[in-house]
């Protein structure tokens, strides 16, 4: 089974200088992946934008994203992507996501009264059509497209598709749906159950997901969490104390990748729980800690 690090920035707001410190470390020391969220109202950087950028400016490093399609016309998006898959000769890594679900977030998409599980399938059903060469026919509610294709096509053929979610929704869409998926907030246990329940939905589905094509994203902290770290993580998951689901150290993150390659994942996407003062630093000590886990 392989093992692969990606690196997702902290929660502080975007900047300049840290993101081409990012994307140059993380070449650098032979990370597998950069990791980007799309949170729309959030004082990030957009994925398109950031992975685009990254794909100039790396020749090894993996490109990967969560994206939210709610709110997005699906041929413009699939176009989008197609053409950072050919920038970076075939590198794009892809989650799709519904979201964060917030009124507000769903109000500014123009979603406010939308299902965004059933959004979120028949745009990844359009994404995947457009990708394939297909010149698309299709009429909904929400789309119409008539005889419609997308150039040029992704280097990646099939350009794969994740998906995330802890739910049983979810995690039925993912074994019908997905060609992986990545989760978060779930002890390693439970994001070994998950595992288990994707595949049988897969099954029940006629088809397979990739045994090494489940991951976890997970915040770590270096030295003793701040409190707003654990309150963030209790108040996803106010079942659980937040420790379970927050390593320290370099003792404690090597732990818990290595309980969740036990459970069957081999992909993780780490990301800082406290403010980074500075990039070069926190690369080096997460290469110090967990590089050599990468296989």
């Amino acid at each position: 089974m392989k093992v692969r690090i990606a690196v997702a920035p902290g929660s502080a707001e975007w900047s300049t200088e840290s993101y081409v410190s990012l994307v140059d470390g993380l070449e650098r020391r032979g990370f597998d992946t950069i990791w980007l969220s799309d949170v729309p109202l959030a004082p990030t950087i957009d994925p398109s934008v950031g992975l685009a950028f990254a794909a100039a400016r790396t020749s090894r490093l993996k490109l990967g994203a969560n994206v939210v399609p709610i709110g997005r016309n699906p041929m413009l998006l699939a176009k989008e992507l197609a053409q950072i898959d050919q920038l970076s000769g075939g590198r794009l890594l892809l989650m799709i996501v519904p979201g964060i679900g917030r009124p507000a977030e769903r109000e500014a998409l123009g979603v406010a009264n939308s299902n965004r599980g059933t959004y979120l399938e028949e745009a990844v059903c359009l994404m995947r059509r457009f990708w394939s060469g297909e010149a698309v026919e299709h009429h909904s509610a929400r789309f119409s497209f008539s005889g419609v294709s997308v150039t040029p096509r992704p280097v990646q053929d099939p350009l794969e598709l994740w998906l995330g979610g802890r739910g049983p929704l979810a995690l039925e869409r993912a074994g019908r749906l997905a060609d992986g998926w990545l989760g978060a907030a779930l002890t390693p246990a439970e994001a070994g159950q998950a595992r288990i329940r994707i595949e049988q939905a897969a099954a029940d589905a006629g088809r397979t997901v990739d045994p090494e094509h489940f991951g976890l994203s997970i915040p770590y902290a270096r030295a003793e969490p701040s409190s707003d770290a654990l309150e963030q993580l209790s108040d996803r998951r106010p079942d659980l104390h937040p420790s379970s689901l927050l390593p320290v150290g370099r003792d404690g993150l090597r732990g818990l990748i290595g309980s969740l390659v036990g459970e069957g994942l081999s992909k993780f996407v780490l990301r800082p729980a406290a403010a980074i003062t500075s990039v070069d630093e926190e690369l080096d000590w997460l290469a110090e800690a967990v590089m050599d886990l990468q296989t």
